[in-house]
């Protein structure tokens, strides 16, 4: 399938038009110079001109630097004690949003949120990681993701813990899962990577939810290093998540998506115990 080129987003400081740089007698913007952000007229914030310039340079940069920032902070939960945890999990979920509210100026238009749609592909998709799960167990498909040594160990996370330690971590842990991940994630996966199969050099020039074969099972089949130990049912989420970045081609309807999946895994898990998805 071919794919018209999209044009690379530019950002301008304020007073210089789109064609300023290129007429006689006008020069752009110091590198020295702060450059804001002028969106609609609305007050704007300051942006350091080397963040501007690095996202110009690298607009990979800009979709993967918030999914790298939550993951940086990732391994404190298997380094803190259990009552620290609450910190951990807010600390990589802050991270996480800060980064792309820092970096939101050059991402393209997020989309419609469709949210009858996405509602309801969310409550399907945790059902279908749910019941996948045991499914892929039952004919001897599950356990952890070849590449991976060891295997699953299921414990219970209350083990140690106060009440108000483990009503804390419950809560930042359904925060930073429906809104955090969702957002960085979804930047990563269907903004970037989706379009990165189709064209690695300049997958700014594809148009967000673009098909291409090798992109649709590609990136499924990399979600099992994300989710090792769920890997099988990872790919089928994945392919429907793709599928329906496809159909829709908005990451907006893509982050409720994955934050009411999240959603409602975890409650799922607090409901029943079923701690292997926790």
């Amino acid at each position: 399938m071919e794919i018209e080129p999209q044009k690379r987003m530019e950002t301008y400081p304020p007073g210089q038009s789109v064609g300023a740089a290129d007429r006689p007698g006008e020069d752009a913007a110091s590198p020295a110079t702060p450059v804001r952000a002028d969106a609609e007229g609305a007050p704007s914030a300051v942006e350091p001109a080397w963040l501007t310039q690095l996202a110009r340079r690298r607009p990979d940069f800009v979709f993967m630097a918030p999914y790298l920032a939550y993951l940086l902070l990732l391994p404190l939960k298997d380094w803190v004690p259990a009552a620290y945890l609450p910190w951990a999990t807010a600390a990589r979920g802050i991270l996480g949003l800060l980064v792309f509210w820092s970096l939101r100026r050059h991402f393209p238009p997020l989309g419609k949120p469709h949210w009858p749609i996405a509602i309801t592909a969310g409550v399907l998709s945790a059902v279908l990681w749910v019941g996948g799960e045991y499914l892929f167990d039952q004919i001897h498909l599950g356990g952890r993701f070849f590449v991976f040594p060891g295997v699953l160990e299921v414990k219970d996370p209350r083990e140690g813990l106060t009440a108000l330690s483990w009503a804390s971590q419950v809560m930042l842990r359904l925060a930073v899962a429906t809104i955090t991940v969702p957002i960085v994630e979804e930047i990563f996966w269907r903004g970037f990577l989706l379009r990165a199969f189709i064209n690695w050099d300049r997958f700014e020039r594809v148009p967000l939810g673009a098909f291409a074969w090798r992109a649709f099972i590609g990136t499924a089949l990399l979600s099992c290093l994300q989710h090792p130990d769920n890997w099988g049912v990872s790919i089928l989420c994945w392919l429907a998540w793709n599928g329906l970045m496809y159909w829709k081609k908005s990451l907006l309807c893509l982050m409720i998506t994955h934050g009411v999946t999240n959603l409602v895994l975890y409650l799922y898990v607090i409901r029943t115990g079923d701690w292997q998805f926790w």
